[in-house]
């Protein structure tokens, strides 16, 4: 059995501790802020993709979880934030407290640990109350709020999960969605000191937010920082807020299967839009998007752009075949992927991350290391170590790990 270098992931995730918030903003916002209350389930439904949750009142009977109360928002935890430690029929949509969850969740210490157990180096964690790109600090009302929200979200991630983690964590930022200038601003900032990466949704336009293409360059501030600071901007599955699925009844293991859906969309979304050619410097990654799916993509994207570029909207600012603006400009990335890893050549071995995913109900924690063993027994060793770990440091521009 070859020995593999440590795992550095680049998607996991953080639930994020009760006083993140309380501890930051200012005192007149602490009772419209987030914060946690602990209160019975009196409903908690999930049909059609569509999550419905009403908290119960203090004394009720019943089943008791830590809910996050923000304005109007009432958004309990569940099992589906924090799923490893139970048995995979046991991860349901059911509600959970700080104390039921592994505790590697939202502590440092234990998460360590817990990365220590799957042979996981260095991780890249997505939030989750603020969801996958901030959409909860979007929809909120006072915007003057939510950008505090959003400064402390990344003050913490920076000063304590990061910060107190000896370099094993890498620091991921969220921006203001609704100001493209001030989210200019924050990815200077975090930059500054250290930040490499920041989340952001895979199509925009699903959040009622200007597309990529938008003709008045509403993005632009935002590309323009992220290309002149080096900061890669991550996409993970279900940033749009509307996961890929067939009907409004099918079940959700449906969407489950073709997650993968929107990034397919988004990726060719980026490729035909010209932005790598006005930022040559840009970087963007699929979080938990898989990779099996890429050769097709790219293959149709380069006939497309050869046959029909003149009517399509694209000859102007689209100057090289997709396929080389990928090799480029993008990065896919799994946890779980064999037929990808089976095109590894067809997909390019410089462009393909790995991650762990941990809490979620797909993660391959515990046994990630034991999954990235089996799946690269196909592998050279210089491409294990690239997937494994070396293309993460390239794609984040990490310093202190080699």
């Amino acid at each position: 059995m070859r020995e593999l270098p440590k795992i550095i992931s680049v998607d996991d995730h953080v639930t994020e501790p009760a006083t993140v918030w309380t501890d930051r903003l200012p005192k007149k916002y602490h009772d419209v802020g987030p914060r946690i209350e602990r209160l019975p389930v009196k409903e908690m439904t999930f049909i059609g993709g569509k999550f419905t949750a009403i908290p119960g009142e203090k004394g009720d009977e019943g089943p008791l979880a830590d809910w996050w109360f923000y304005e109007d928002l009432r958004r309990p935890l569940t099992r589906l934030d924090t799923a490893v430690g139970f048995e995979r029929d046991e991860v349901t949509v059911t509600g959970i407290t700080y104390d039921e969850m592994r505790q590697g969740s939202y502590k440092l210490k234990e998460r360590l640990e817990d990365m220590d157990v799957a042979g996981i180096e260095a991780s890249l964690c997505f939030p989750t109350f603020p969801r996958f790109c901030g959409q909860t600090f979007y929809e909120a009302q006072d915007k003057e709020l939510a950008m505090l929200g959003v400064h402390a979200y990344n003050d913490w991630m920076h000063d304590e999960w990061c910060g107190e983690s000896g370099g094993r964590m890498l620091p991921l930022g969220l921006i203001p969605l609704w100001d493209p200038q001030a989210a200019a601003d924050e990815i200077r900032r975090n930059a500054a000191r250290g930040f490499r990466a920041v989340a952001f949704s895979e199509i925009p336009s699903n959040l009622n937010l200007p597309s990529i293409h938008d003709a008045d360059g509403y993005w632009l501030p935002f590309f323009e920082a992220c290309n002149d600071t080096g900061t890669v901007i991550c996409m993970h599955i279900g940033s749009g807020s509307k996961m890929p699925s067939t009907s409004p009844d099918a079940p959700a293991a449906v969407g489950s299967t073709l997650t993968f859906a929107n990034c397919c969309f988004s990726m060719v979304d980026w490729l035909m839009s010209g932005h790598f050619t006005q930022f040559p410097d840009l970087k963007i990654a699929y979080s938990e998007g898989q990779i099996g799916w890429i050769p097709y993509i790219l293959e149709r994207a380069d006939r497309v752009w050869e046959d029909n570029r003149g009517w399509g909207g694209i000859a102007d600012k689209v100057l090289e075949p997709p396929s080389e603006l990928f090799k480029k400009h993008v990065y896919g990335c799994f946890f779980d992927d064999p037929h990808g890893l089976r095109s590894l050549v067809e997909i390019g071995e410089d462009n393909v991350t790995y991650e762990c995913d941990y809490p979620h109900s797909d993660s391959t924690w515990p046994h990630t290391a034991k999954i990235a063993h089996e799946q690269t027994l196909g592998l050279t060793d210089e491409q294990v170590y690239k997937v494994i770990r070396g293309n993460a440091i390239k794609m984040l521009g990490i310093t202190h790990l080699k």
